[in-house]
């Protein structure tokens, strides 16, 4: 059977400056637009060619299987099939969940750098499903019963939460909010069990988190995860856990392109 067709936004173009592609790799609920916002313009006018995809059943990326049943392999699989269609292997940027599955696509590929950003520590969920369920219990358990959990995390209080800062303006948040969608419950599980392994994953790595991010990752697990792959990890103040569309996101887009050129890349 032929994959599903994957929605795929692609910008700019490499140059001598920038040969290697970047892949950016969104996380739970999310598609390719939370980097069309602003990422992917900030790297096409920096010299890079910037692509974005949406995993299957997600964004306007079509799918094979029901969304329910979608596991993290599926969505490395994903990765895999934008990235081979690329003239080399790609940079690739994965954001919380998309951090995960970043981690479990570099496993086996070697590529010229990955970047994380408030992505899912290599121990997995269990850290964020905790905090899930002594914040909300009933919803966790609602959740985890009916395997539907958008109803928890759209509302604009909710998303505020769970993606931003206190202090984020309500436009910003609402904008994101309206366009969330339901998420695998089957990856969810697979985020407790099929854990990365980073020893294999041989990529130079830049780990990046949000201080004011405490329901999805923490501090604590953004440090750990540098640890694991054998870096230092820099965190932004005043910032939630979708460092992307944040008030601030230039900061963080500056900081890798500056990495980047660092390395050559």
């Amino acid at each position: 059977m032929a994959p599903a067709p994957l929605e795929v936004i692609d910008k700019g173009h490499s140059t001598d400056a920038h040969p290697a592609p970047l892949l950016f790799v969104h996380g739970a609920w999310h598609a390719a637009w939370c980097w069309d916002d602003h990422f992917l313009d900030f790297f096409a006018g920096r010299g890079y060619r910037a692509l974005a995809l949406s995993f299957r059943g997600h964004g306007r990326s079509a799918s094979d299987k029901p969304l329910r049943s979608l596991s993290i392999s599926d969505y490395v699989d994903d990765v895999a099939t934008v990235a081979a269609r690329l003239p080399t292997p790609p940079i690739v940027v994965g954001h919380s969940m998309g951090g995960f599955v970043v981690q479990k696509y570099l496993e086996d590929r070697d590529v010229p750098a990955g970047v994380l950003m408030a992505s899912a520590p290599p121990r997995g969920y269990l850290g964020s499903g905790v905090r899930w369920f002594r914040r909300h219990p009933w919803q966790f358990v609602r959740t985890s019963l009916s395997g539907e959990s958008l109803a928890y995390v759209s509302p604009i209080e909710a998303a505020r939460e769970r993606f931003f800062s206190p202090s984020t303006p309500e436009a910003i948040v609402a904008a994101c909010a309206a366009r969330l969608q339901e998420e695998s419950a089957r990856s969810g599980r697979d985020g407790v069990t099929a854990l990365p392994r980073p020893k294999r994953v041989r990529a130079p790595m830049l780990v990046l988190g949000a201080l004011d991010d405490g329901m999805a990752v923490t501090p604590a697990e953004v440090h750990a995860t540098a640890r694991a792959y054998r870096t230092e990890a820099t965190l932004f103040p005043g910032m939630g856990h979708n460092m992307m569309l944040e008030p601030g996101w230039e900061a963080v887009a500056s900081h890798i392109d500056s990495w980047l050129i660092s390395r050559g890349l």
